[in-house]
């Protein structure tokens, strides 16, 4: 029965490891897994998503712009009805007065009722209509190709965090490898000290080398969580769920991924449409600059009816007899109007326009001449690389057998604690040289992708 209960309290102990293992070390999110993540949570491309409505929202309203302005009034007034001949200057609201003028003053209150529906309707601006909806239409497309730069640059960010922490998860584990040395080496310096075989001052060396690397360790350490936290905001996932998945360089290496040094289709690059769709939104306000200033064509109309406490002999009656509605009329009008000194205010805003649609074209031609020499270096250091990565295991199969001679040496008294300390930084220094070449390798690789829009094709041979 003892028996019994060992093994079940063994098995416990195991299952309660395993969980324990398996909650501290969370499984390695990929790449592409966290892109997907990003492009589906960050805040800052949610909130252009919303500028994209907006913008499409404005369409409408701009559509709009060519409806009528059809007006129902009404109003009833009392005050008197008393002219004098003569012209005058409007002023404001000038009540008006229809009753001619009378031999003699009469102050007499009236009661006057009036009902109007009028129409007011520009049928007709030679273009302007049309061209105020195209800018409309340009921006909206100008909007969504300035969100489709937003989510690939944010794109471009996660990745290249993502890196960043894939090094200092790979830096972080040399700096415990180098931790482990310097630990090694203390006991046995102390161990030597205390047989007499060692200086004393031996000691104090290895205990500032083990606190040195200790805290680099603990700075790195730093680094690495804020990496993480950077990570997590854009992505919206747990920063203790965040961790680099290290077999990436394996795969690139494996899949020999080869990327175009020119952009395999420069008309559809995110970087590169915000910039030209700004230069066709401009080219489409000149044309509307062009068409604002044109003649108008207006077509006018409008149906009343009246009454008045006066009636035709010119008898004050009782005031209620005004509430009734007594003469209809109608009016219907086509009219035509142009200023112009519009010539000189098209003339001025024109080359004001033109020289915005230079800029934006300008800033397209630096775009695409700084995507291609981005590329370009990207393919030096991608081959600068693939040497870097040759060369490296040599540098570090002999600092790692140095090392192992120097230490050797020292136990046997052979050499001081200086050089082997040397040959333990060597070692460190060839570890971390690999670390960085791998870093450079795979981020380059990106780099060229960003550049050339290859992003997903890149993205797609890891999934």
């Amino acid at each position: 029965m003892i028996r019994i209960k060992q093994v079940f309290c063994l098995f416990l102990f195991l299952y309660l490891g395993v969980e324990t293992h398996a909650q501290i070390s969370p499984k390695p999110i990929g790449i592409v897994d966290l892109i997907d993540h990003v492009t589906a949570f960050s805040p800052a491309l949610a909130a252009d998503s919303a500028v994209v409505d907006i913008r499409a929202a404005q369409l409408k309203e701009t559509a709009a712009n060519a409806l009528p302005n059809l007006k129902l009034n009404y109003q009833a007034d009392l005050g008197t009805n008393n002219n004098v001949t003569g012209p005058y200057m409007a002023f404001g609201i000038v009540p008006s007065n229809s009753r001619g003028v009378r031999t003699v003053s009469n102050t007499q209150a009236a009661l006057t009722n009036l009902g109007i529906v009028s129409l007011d309707w520009e049928i007709y601006n030679f273009g302007a209509y049309k061209a105020q909806n195209a800018v409309a239409k340009s921006e909206l497309v100008a909007e969504h190709s300035r969100f489709a730069q937003r989510r690939y640059q944010t794109r471009a960010i996660a990745i290249d965090d993502y890196l960043t922490l894939l090094k200092l998860q790979d830096m972080l584990s040399i700096q415990q490898q180098n931790i482990k040395r310097n630990e090694q080496i203390n006991r046995s310096i102390i161990s030597l000290a205390r047989s007499g075989i060692r200086p004393g001052v031996d000691t104090s060396i290895a205990g500032a080398e083990l606190s040195k690397s200790r805290l680099n360790y603990i700075e790195m350490d730093n680094t690495y969580k804020k990496v993480k936290l950077d990570i997590a905001a854009i992505s919206g996932l747990s920063p203790q769920n965040i961790v680099a998945d290290s077999t990436i360089l394996d795969r690139l290496k494996l899949l020999e991924v080869n990327l175009s040094v020119n952009l395999t289709d420069s008309s559809s690059h995110p970087l590169l449409d915000f910039y030209r769709n700004n230069y066709f939104s401009s080219i489409e306000k000149e044309n509307l600059v062009k068409k604002a200033y044109n003649p108008k064509v207006s077509l006018q109309a409008a149906v009343w009816s009246r009454g008045s406490s006066i009636d035709a002999n010119d008898n004050f009656n009782r005031l209620s007899t005004g509430l009734d509605w007594q003469r209809e009329n109608y009016l219907v009008g086509l009219g035509i109007s142009y200023n112009l000194f519009d010539l000189r205010r098209r003339q001025l805003k024109l080359r004001t326009q033109k020289a915005n649609s230079n800029f934006y074209l300008k800033e397209l031609k630096q775009e695409r001449l700084m995507l291609s020499n981005a590329a370009l270096q990207a393919g030096v250091e991608i081959n600068t690389a693939h040497k870097r990565l040759e060369e490296i295991p040599n540098q570090l199969k002999a600092a790692s057998a140095g090392y192992r001679q120097k230490l050797s040496l020292y136990k046997n008294g052979l050499t001081d604690i200086i050089e082997l300390n040397t040959a333990l930084n060597i070692l460190y220094r060839a570890e971390s040289d690999f670390v960085n070449a791998k870093y450079l390798y795979i981020r380059a690789l990106f780099q060229r992708a960003i550049a050339t829009n290859q992003v997903d094709s890149l993205l797609n041979a890891l999934k």
